[in-house]
């Protein structure tokens, strides 16, 4: 069983896609198409930056799903197509276009809308995200609901059994990282993102998202596609669209899909896009030496991947260059 998996906000890296730019016509289009979108030239804040240009969410969003169709769009010509797909947060718009719910260019207009709301809804709010590495999640969680008030910071990814990441008011992160400092029970580490995603102070941008997102054709997916909100497949286009809504208020439930992917007996996961962290992530989950785990994120990794005895060793490395 073949799994794609598209990686979120936080796996981006100046210069990605720096391949695809220089021999694939078809996804300087599709780079092109976010441009007009966006009403900035992106190419450049790819490929050279500078990085707090990259990391702002309206542009950002839009070129992390480029970069990753244009892989997946050359894995899929190699011969390696999907049994299932999901993406992390933003990449579950990835996921979208991969299954054939949305084009690949509604894609680009999709995380162009979601970016945009999600950054001036940033600018209401002095939020954050935190990543926490615990062996203890349930005391921090339940300290969590009873110690902070008002949802001032929530889970906003549940994405392995040692680790889940914190959303919400930087002052309210700040109070958990005391916490969790004081009484020994893990490892916080800010993340660098500009607002408190998956969480309450989205619901504005959420609202307007999913009224934006009515026009919109979506279709039945062609391949199971997990959810990060219920980390279960759905059909019905009309839900579907609700899904990809919610998910800007709910938390990823990616612990949950990896669980489901695991049941199913998946023996090789490509996670096509920039970056290593669903590949950390699936080992987190306890996908041992047993699963081919394969990083396409540079055309040498979709001909190691498109290979026809690929390793775990080769697909490990198939992201250095």
């Amino acid at each position: 069983m073949n799994v794609f998996l598209f990686p979120g906000q936080g796996s981006q890296e100046v210069g990605m896609g720096a391949d695809l730019f220089k021999s694939d016509p078809a996804f300087r289009a599709l780079v092109e198409h976010a441009s007009q979108c966006v009403g900035e030239n992106l190419e450049p804040i790819c490929l050279r930056g500078p990085e707090k240009t990259l990391v702002r969410t309206k542009f950002l969003q839009p070129l992390l799903v480029a970069v990753s169709l244009g892989y997946c769009r050359r894995l899929i010509e190699r011969g390696v197509k999907p049994d299932v797909v999901l993406g992390h947060s933003l990449g579950e718009i990835t996921a979208l276009a991969a299954a054939g719910v949305v084009t690949f260019e509604d894609a680009i207009e999709i995380a162009t809308q979601r970016g945009k709301l999600m950054e001036q809804a940033s600018t209401q709010v002095q939020g954050g995200m935190m990543a926490v590495i615990t062996p203890d999640r349930e005391r921090i969680l339940g300290w969590l609901a009873k110690e902070v008030p008002d949802h001032g910071a929530i889970l906003a990814n549940d994405n392995a059994p040692t680790q889940i990441v914190l959303s919400g008011d930087r002052a309210c992160l700040e109070q958990c990282a005391t916490f969790i400092t004081h009484e020994q029970l893990g490892r916080c580490r800010s993340l660098t993102v500009v607002g408190p995603w998956h969480s309450p102070a989205m619901a504005e941008a959420r609202r307007e998202f999913e009224a934006w997102l009515g026009p919109v054709e979506f279709r039945a997916p062609q391949v199971p596609l997990l959810f990060n909100v219920t980390a279960t497949a759905e059909t019905d286009p009309g839900k579907v669209r609700q899904l990809v809504a919610r998910n800007l208020v709910e938390p990823v439930r990616w612990r949950s899909c990896m669980e489901q992917l695991r049941a199913a007996g998946a023996t090789t996961l490509f996670e096509i896009g920039p970056g290593r962290v669903l590949s950390g992530l699936a080992r987190a989950n306890g996908f041992g030496d047993e699963t081919r785990i394969g990083n396409v994120n540079n055309l040498r990794g979709v001909e190691l991947a498109a290979g026809k005895n690929l390793t775990a060793d080769d697909a490990d490395n198939t992201d250095k260059k």
